[in-house]
């Protein structure tokens, strides 16, 4: 399983814990090279891109991905194929989206054996990530499927897609999550994150990656508000 980042000290920057993404569907080569230049210049620790805009040459960043995205709806061995093929193009990571329509039914052995499918093309050296979609769900149903996530040997759980009607991150479900899966397993915050005071409540309630869009203007907040990471993120 992959280390985990840790929460950052008070003195540490968001840039490393962030997964800078561009998921819209109607994203170009050329607008895929433009984000991967800007996650340059930005320093942000990896990218996110769609799994047909992996490129030959990332620049040398982290190359993140998605299957089975956004609907979750797909049949395990095509989310495992989908994965299988976005490693072979360069991904680092793969953030597959659960079956959701199998956690409404709480058919929590569908559940596993999705995750399953996915986990066995994935080896230990690089990163699976299971998205939830943690604000459609109940406080129960984010319990059940973190215990499985975790179960099952992913590395992280990821809260969002970002296009779900029923929002993105919240302080509370990654709290929730954190307190699930614990040390072991990691937690990506992700969907509407928009400012540093977001992103820091997010990371003290115990998320260590975090998957932004917009970037600049998130980083550009912390510059002009350098509030220190780690305190009570209440105050935020």
């Amino acid at each position: 399983m992959t280390d985990q980042t840790l929460p950052p000290s008070a003195d540490c920057d968001l840039r490393g814990m962030i997964d800078h993404t561009l998921l819209t569907p109607e994203a170009t080569a050329a607008q895929v090279d433009a984000h991967l230049r800007e996650a340059l210049d930005l320093g942000v620790g990896a990218v996110c891109i769609s799994p047909t805009l992996i490129p030959a040459d990332a620049y040398g960043l982290r190359v993140v991905t998605v299957c089975g995205f956004p609907s979750g709806a797909h049949d395990p061995r095509v989310k495992a194929l989908e994965a299988e093929l976005a490693l072979a193009r360069g991904a680092d990571d793969i953030d597959m989206v659960v079956d959701l329509g199998a956690v409404a039914s709480h058919d929590w052995a569908a559940v596993r054996r999705d995750i399953d499918a996915v986990r066995a093309v994935v080896p230990s050296e690089k990163t699976l990530k299971v998205i939830i979609e943690s604000a459609a769900l109940s406080e129960d149903e984010i319990i059940r499927c973190s215990e499985i996530g975790a179960e099952a040997g992913v590395d992280y759980i990821k809260t969002s897609t970002g296009y779900h009607p029923a929002g993105g991150a919240s302080v509370s479900d990654v709290a929730l999550i954190a307190r699930i899966v614990g040390p072991h397993v990691g937690v990506k915050a992700s969907g509407g994150i928009r400012t540093r005071a977001q992103a820091i409540a997010l990371v003290n309630a115990g998320a260590s990656r975090l998957g932004v869009s917009s970037t600049r203007a998130l980083l550009a907040d912390a510059a002009a508000d350098a509030a220190p990471v780690g305190g009570d993120a209440a105050s935020y």
